[in-house]
């Protein structure tokens, strides 16, 4: 029930390292349930997400070693795994639909309560159902929970999504390591985040082509062995150091990211009048004067990425110009323009597209993160605005970027975190 105090006016100047992917350590954390014995991640960001996926991990059986200041965790999967992956876990972030898929495939069955997570739209899960269901999975919903059966073991089959689902992606891929046969994945996701999922099962003995393309081509094998996985950088919080720098007209270097991740967000602050270089382990974003509006459409990568959007929005909202932005992955997204109009941004919304036109500062005021990313968004605007801008929920931030106030203060921001007096009581 924490808050940040944000006092605007700060220049961003100095270095960061990002570590782990959010988005990717979750998912290798639910593949390691693929292969009974010891698998060890490392590179693991200090986030609350990476806890709950670790308390999940332990009641279907694990046992879970987390140590956050050596950025590891250490899964001891046993020969006989529960099941049941509970509500009070799983509605709290989404990504543990991800178990879904190694639950079928080495139990046999699963039962996972309906995923929670952001407030950012509408996520529905039938593609995850639509390509278990070809491989041989019985899936049914009975009183909040998925319930997939598959007695027989699983089957390969081509898998055609409609839409380069992340999940469904991953959840298919998963399943289909250890299918019978040929498991073939058309219009799959090509996130780095996906290909470091099919490295690490590839370093557990499965057999996969095309990481990193549409098509995904798995053949099953009888089983995996589990590996040690360093997790690749999350190319996610590397974009919203680039964004602060740009912001507040500053000097960050970002040490290990991958500015190959990152191509279209570099290239629109390079548009904005940022100097963008690359660097030994990372980049090098400089901005010595107020940025120029861009344009932006979010896409399935190498679009792109839609948790980038809200920090595009923050910088136009202080940009020199107007610009269009359009929202094609979440249409829940737009909910922190509310927000961000509360400092004083002017934007309009309509349907997926939203018209922001920048003003020379903003003004600190209450506001609250509705997500994650519009969490860091908000953080980085209140950097921007005349007076104090407070920040509230800002356990979404927590749940996505490791020590983001020390972080934050590390580059010459005054950030503080601090108990919020407005916060609901809780018994």
């Amino acid at each position: 029930m924490d808050r940040f105090r944000v006092v605007g006016g700060a220049r961003l100047a100095g270095e960061v390292r990002v570590t782990g992917a959010k988005n990717s350590v979750l998912k290798v954390m639910a593949a390691a349930l693929l292969a009974e014995g010891r698998t060890t991640l490392t590179e693991v960001p200090h986030i609350l997400d990476v806890e709950i996926m670790g308390e999940l991990l332990r009641r279907l059986g694990c046992a879970v070693d987390y140590d956050p200041d050596a950025a590891t965790v250490a899964i001891d999967v046993p020969a006989e795994l529960g099941h049941q992956a509970d509500y009070d876990l799983v509605r709290r972030i989404r990504a543990s639909i991800c178990v879904l898929g190694p639950l079928i495939a080495r139990c046999g069955r699963a039962e996972v309560a309906m995923p929670g997570g952001d407030a950012i739209g509408t996520r529905p899960l039938d593609f995850h159902i639509a390509g278990l269901t070809k491989l041989g999975a019985e899936l049914d919903s009975e009183h909040g929970y998925i319930v997939a059966r598959a007695p027989d073991g699983l089957t390969g089959a081509t898998v055609w999504l409609d839409f380069p689902s992340v999940g469904a992606t991953e959840n298919v891929l998963m399943a289909g390591v250890l299918a019978t046969g040929t498991t073939v994945i058309d219009n799959a996701a090509r996130e780095p985040e996906i290909v470091d999922l099919c490295q690490m099962l590839q370093q557990m003995g499965a057999k996969i082509d095309g990481a990193g393309t549409s098509t995904l081509t798995v053949e099953g094998v009888d089983r995996l062995s589990p590996t040690e996985h360093a997790i690749v950088p999350d190319r996610i919080v590397a974009g919203t150091w680039a964004f602060a720098a740009a912001m507040t007209q500053g000097d960050v270097t970002v040490r290990g990211a991958r500015p190959e991740h990152l191509e279209i967000a570099l290239d629109k602050l390079h548009s904005a009048g940022a100097t963008v270089e690359g660097v030994d382990d990372g980049f090098r974003v400089v901005m010595d004067r107020r940025p120029d509006a861009v344009d932006a459409v979010t896409l399935p990568y190498p679009g792109l990425a839609t948790d980038l959007q809200p920090l595009v929005m923050a910088l136009n909202s202080i940009a020199d110009g107007a610009a269009m932005i359009t929202e094609n992955i979440f249409e829940g997204r737009f909910v922190f323009a509310s927000e961000l109009a509360r400092l004083g941004a002017h934007v309009r919304t309509d349907g997926h597209h939203a018209v922001v036109r920048g003003v020379p500062r903003l003004s600190g005021a209450p506001v609250r993160a509705s997500d994650i990313r519009a969490g860091a968004a908000l953080t980085l605007a209140g950097l921007v605005a005349e007076g104090t801008t407070y920040v509230s929920d800002i356990v979404h931030i927590d749940r996505g970027y490791p020590g983001f106030d020390a972080q934050l203060r590390s580059l010459g921001a005054d950030v503080t975190r601090e108990p919020d007096p407005d916060a609901p009581f809780l018994e």
